[in-house]
């Protein structure tokens, strides 16, 4: 005969946590499989006929209907505490704690172990891997054996990735003072953007991407399926390069006036401004750029002179006045009297060039999958998406820094 089990029966307010966990997205497979065999033995199902619709042995069925039968009196108890109630059933159908294996490294080991992984591996290599490791604490006997696989545990627990690098640069800053004022001066532009576009001063970020590739598939891209991810063709033909002059507006976040081009010489970059202030002609302009030697052309600072009528005399370059060198080129390009006048960001500072965040888009959204078939077809596909971006994705950046080292 078989042996008689216990019923189970439920409350009202067990009914309702129960369907309500049953149709919860967020929790556990096992756990719904188990208020899937509760509900059903609630409704009078035997063992075998839930272990068969549910494709798991009678025993576990049997486990979870004891588990719960012994657990009813402290439920019962939580009728009127639903909180509490649902952290309790959640409790008796969740697994017991499980002993496991020991601890086999005591603390002192493990900190020895990490400061290891934080030493500087030896000249053969550039950076440690888990089974360097492994060979390297049990060389210096820290452990006696230790697997890859609990090194990379306690790697995890120390938040250190040896496997992983990033680039950044010594920037040796000759007069700290005036660095920080110049980083001051953009942070402050920023700041004020929206208000100057109210006054009709338009402050823009300009900068150029060079050397963006015309990468045609050498075969078709296969779209995703579910469970695959879009498959790209990994060899290419390559149809050769454009290079685009943005201008990034701060105060809209749109980029406006975009120049695409075989190059990028003096000549693009003047007439590249050219066009921008011919969009207002009149209106005040104030441009971020880098220190590029083309940003501080003779043929920039011609045609500032040309169009806010300045009649000085502007000399002879690489010898007298104003087109003397680039230094003295600059400070009559950043001239604050000027209507149209420039902005340097320090050198090594590209990060203070809001478009160059726009460039990091550009490159995600368009570049990095993009399939073009030619520099033509390269330059319209840049030129549509410059279009759907100002009309749906253009916002200002939340510009937070102030120029100020930055507090932990």
């Amino acid at each position: 005969m078989a042996r008689p089990t216990k019923p189970i029966t439920l409350t009202s307010g067990q009914g309702a946590l129960i369907q309500t966990l049953f149709s919860c997205r967020e929790i556990t497979h096992s756990l719904a499989q188990r208020v899937r065999m509760v509900l059903k033995i609630s409704e009078g199902h035997t063992n075998k006929s839930v272990s068969k619709e549910l494709g798991v042995s009678e025993e576990t069925v049997g486990t979870w209907r004891k588990r719960w039968v012994e657990s009813s009196a402290d439920l019962d108890k939580l009728e009127q505490k639903p909180k509490q109630l649902r952290e309790k059933i959640i409790n008796v159908l969740a697994d017991k704690p499980r002993s496991g294996c020991p601890d086999t490294f005591t603390p002192e080991q493990v900190c020895l172990i990490l400061a290891v992984a934080c030493e500087k591996p030896p000249e053969a290599i550039s950076h440690w891997s888990r089974n360097d490791l492994v060979h390297e604490v049990t060389r210096r006997g820290i452990v006696e054996k230790i697997s890859p696989s609990s090194i990379g545990r306690f790697l995890e627990q120390g938040d250190l990735k040896p496997h992983r690098s990033k680039y950044w640069l010594n920037h040796e800053v000759e007069d700290e003072a005036d660095f920080r004022k110049e980083v001051r001066e953009i942070c402050k532009i920023y700041h004020q953007a929206q208000e100057l576009h109210e006054k009709g001063i338009h402050v823009i970020s300009v900068d150029e991407k060079t050397g963006v590739q015309a990468l045609e598939r050498t075969y078709p891209t296969r779209s995703m399926e579910p469970g695959k991810p879009e498959a790209q063709e990994f060899e290419y033909t390559r149809h050769g390069t454009q290079a685009l002059i943005a201008n990034f507006e701060v105060a809209t976040g749109k980029v406006i006036c975009p120049s695409v081009g075989d190059t990028r010489t003096e000549v693009d970059y003047v007439a590249h401004i050219r066009t921008t202030v011919e969009t207002d002609p009149e209106g005040e302009w104030i441009f971020i750029q880098d220190q590029l030697n083309t940003h501080k052309s003779e043929g920039l600072v011609n045609l500032v002179a040309e169009l806010c009528d300045l009649n000085d005399d502007l000399g002879e370059k690489g010898n007298t006045l104003i087109l003397k060198d680039m230094k003295t080129r600059a400070e009559f390009l950043s001239d604050k009297k000027h209507r149209i006048r420039f902005i340097y960001t320090p050198k090594h500072c590209s990060w203070l060039n809001q478009v160059e965040i726009w460039f990091g888009i550009l490159t995600r959204r368009l570049l990095k999958r993009g399939d073009f078939l030619s520099t033509t077809d390269l330059k319209r596909k840049m030129l549509a998406f410059i279009e759907l971006f100002n009309k749906t994705m253009a916002k200002p950046f939340r510009w937070t820094y102030i120029g100020k080292p930055l507090m932990v």
